[in-house]
């Protein structure tokens, strides 16, 4: 058995920050993640794509943002259990007993719900012959944008990913950007940039369109689109890309008797504690008014439930707020099991 003050469910960028906030308090904690790899969809979906919206970095990748995240909190020898998932949780005298897939146990007052719970995969084409090039030319994710330059690449989609990718991927592919109405769904400033390189012509746009069907022997060579109105478009290409948000499957967790709402968990808002006495919900998994998925958003959850969790950790302590210049850290690696 192992005993934590915290016992942190999700290793991505939510997770990673919550418990270095925990370290920067003195408490200890255990991650464990289902992903064989420190990071999470960060890393798993997009590593190589940029990210913009994080403080006082102009642009950095997924892969860049969790090597960073990693080295903040390599002085507090957080140990991580990959390829794990956590199965079945029960209270015992105000304790957390957790038991995890692989069989090992910890005890600890405090859980934290960091995403990470169950399994997460993106939503697919529905055309049957995209079947065939999947992980080939049909991609759903991407972790290496340097096997796109040079080619033509057709991205359907309206959200951020979709966006995002047509505007980075522009700078040296042949671009089409798909999307099923006219109105697009991601950040208002991506929609102004994908605007001005359509004008520029360094990007085609078609909307009112969606997939029909796609063509080729050992490869993708033509896809067939379809309007709304019925006409039939056909596009060379070779790579087709999807990006319809993910389908989450929150496995284990639905039996913890947390109050869940639509895939998401409520929390209050002054530590992101659930209906649950010590178990907190932090970044995508959890719900409150106002909430915005962004990974800022989590990184603020992710400090609060920090300190919610010294309460339980250290019942007869005071907790004493410090700035990061005054307080101390303890030298040492990160231990990695599995």
């Amino acid at each position: 058995m192992i005993n934590t003050d915290v016992l942190v469910i999700g290793a991505g960028p939510t997770g990673l920050f919550c418990a270095h906030q925990l370290g920067i308090i003195g408490l200890k904690c255990e991650i464990v993640d289902n992903l064989d790899k420190i990071g999470g969809q960060c890393i798993e979906l997009y590593p190589d794509k940029p990210i913009y919206d994080i403080p006082a970095i102009p642009e950095c990748t997924g892969e860049e943002l969790t090597k960073n995240l990693i080295e903040q909190i390599k002085p507090f020898n957080f140990n991580f259990h990959l390829k794990d998932r956590v199965q079945k949780i029960k209270n015992q005298n105000n304790k957390w007993i957790v038991n995890t897939f692989k069989g090992k146990e910890f005890i600890t007052p405090n859980i934290v719900i960091a995403g990470g719970v169950g399994s997460f995969e993106p939503r697919k084409f529905p055309t049957k012959n995209c079947e065939k090039f999947e992980e080939k030319t049909v991609l759903y994710s991407i972790k290496d944008k340097s096997i796109f330059k040079g080619k033509k690449v057709v991205i359907f989609g309206g959200g951020d990913s979709a966006l995002d990718w047509a505007i980075e991927l522009s700078k040296n592919s042949k671009v089409t950007l798909i999307h099923r109405r006219d109105e697009f769904r991601g950040a208002p400033s991506s929609v102004k940039k994908i605007k001005e390189l359509e004008k520029e012509k360094k990007i085609d746009v078609l909307t009112k369109y969606s997939i029909n069907d796609v063509k080729g022997s050992e490869k993708i060579e033509i896809v067939e689109i379809k309007h709304e109105e019925g006409q039939i478009k056909t596009i060379n290409a070779d790579y087709v890309l999807g990006f319809f948000g993910l389908i989450m499957q929150l496995g284990p967790i639905l039996e913890w008797g947390l109050n869940i709402d639509k895939k998401t968990i409520p929390v209050n808002t002054e530590n992101f504690e659930t209906n649950h006495k010590g178990i907190f919900a932090i970044g995508d998994i959890c719900t409150y008014p106002g909430k915005l998925k962004l990974i800022l958003s989590g990184f603020h959850e992710g400090a609060l439930a920090a300190r919610g969790c010294f309460k339980y950790a250290r019942p007869n302590e005071k907790y004493r707020f410090e700035f990061t210049t005054t307080s101390k850290t303890v030298k040492g690696r990160i231990g990695v099991k599995e």
